[in-house]
């Protein structure tokens, strides 16, 4: 596959995924989502490749969700929303190796989502994270609702999707979110140590470990399946289209007057 979202590089046995869309904000499309597919498959299955990182291309994004542009009750590609995002999600967590989440400013929305699968996230201090789905007629019905309870507890989990607030590295650090925080010019360097320490592990010990924790939450695949599936049906509705309209115009959405 040629790429024209991402940039693919690979290096003393790490290999660095990158949505390459920085005037977006790095929100991912079809188009997007297909080329990190192929790249997370190509990594994934390389034996020569002991460790994955996804980035976000300039200093503003590590990536800010769905590209609102290519949004208008479904999105552009394939899948059930018009985005393959439980066949992204799904490698992320399938690839035996791990997945590192490379944070340098804005992971909103479902780049939160995709930082909340990685194996690991490292941020720089100039990171922040946080949810819009419900600010613009969108949510995550499946690993980025009921995983992120797992990993930053139920009642944070609701505050984080409930309210949508953003939240500084520092706080993503003390709700268990990222790993570590370092001054963003020493991102690139801490992110190169964490690889270089996992390519000195045994990468079946490895592999074994991943799906073991994997199991545990097996079963949040089946949710979201059932869940984008709703989700699709709402993006159809006048409610979840005054959210796009209103992000698109630069407004307060009004949803109320399209409830049921």
């Amino acid at each position: 596959m040629t790429y024209e979202d991402i940039l693919y590089d690979v290096n003393n046995g790490v290999a660095t995924i990158t949505i390459n869309r920085p005037d977006t904000y790095n929100a991912f499309r079809g188009k997007t989502c297909e080329e990190l597919i192929h790249a997370f498959n190509t990594a994934g299955w390389d034996r020569k490749i002991g460790v994955i990182v996804l980035a976000g291309a300039g200093d503003k994004a590590f990536c800010t969700g769905g590209d609102q542009s290519a949004h208008d009750g479904q999105y552009d590609g394939r899948g059930t929303i018009g985005l393959p995002m439980e066949e992204l999600h799904s490698i992320i967590r399938d690839v035996p190796k791990p997945v590192i989440a490379k944070v340098q400013g804005f992971a909103i929305g479902g780049g939160n989502v995709l930082c909340t699968i990685c194996d690991f996230t490292i941020a720089g201090e100039k990171a922040v994270f946080g949810q819009v789905g419900p600010k613009v007629g969108s949510v995550d019905p499946g690993f980025g609702t009921a995983f992120l309870a797992r990993v930053v507890g139920e009642k944070k989990a609701r505050e984080i999707w409930y309210l949508c607030r953003r939240y500084s590295a520092a706080e993503a650090l003390a709700m268990g979110l990222v790993n570590t925080v370092v001054p963003n010019d020493r991102l690139d360097e801490e992110v190169d140590r964490w690889c270089a320490e996992i390519l000195e592990r045994s990468p079946s010990a490895i592999a074994i470990a991943k799906r073991s924790f994997n199991a545990d939450t097996e079963h949040q695949r089946g949710i979201a399946g059932l869940g984008m599936y709703a989700l699709s049906l709402y993006y159809d509705t006048d409610e979840s289209k005054e959210g796009g309209a209103a992000f698109r115009e630069k407004r307060k959405p009004d949803f109320r007057k399209f409830a049921k």
